[in-house]
């Protein structure tokens, strides 16, 4: 007998399209835009495990950027509230039990010299079973 096939909804993308919702007007994305805004979020997937058959537990990255280290602190603290409160139903996909595993932290661009701020969460989500084809 084999195993279902199971896949997991896009955490990145649920993460971005819950901010976008309670961060009206809020510059959200998964990758570093060109040209860059004074102020933005970017949300990246830097792992997570598979925690059964059908439970993902992806490690969600966030970083706020801003034109001051004040301001990239501010946005910062704002977006890591609403994150820590993102478990329920989102979409068609529901979030549990979100946790932090690290905590703000200054960590200016590289590239830019842009201030910015990170942290990082961990949340499960659960897994559909793709349906099956001839």
């Amino acid at each position: 007998m084999s195993k279902p096939v199971i896949v997991f909804p896009d955490a990145v993308l649920v993460t971005i399209l819950y901010l976008r919702e309670v961060l009206p007007g809020a510059a959200v994305y998964s990758r570093v835009p060109d040209p860059r805004p004074a102020e933005f979020i970017r949300i990246q997937r830097l792992g997570g495990l598979r925690r059964s058959l059908i439970l993902d537990r992806p490690r969600i990255d966030v970083e706020c950027w801003s034109d001051s280290e004040e301001g990239a602190e501010e946005l910062c603290a704002r977006v890591r509230a609403y994150v820590l409160a993102m478990a329920g139903k989102r979409g068609e996909t529901t979030v549990y039990d979100v946790a932090e595993v690290s905590g703000p932290m200054w960590l200016p661009d590289s590239e830019s010299g842009q201030p910015r701020y990170s942290f990082a969460v961990e949340f499960s989500t659960r897994g559909t079973e793709l349906e099956k084809t001839a």
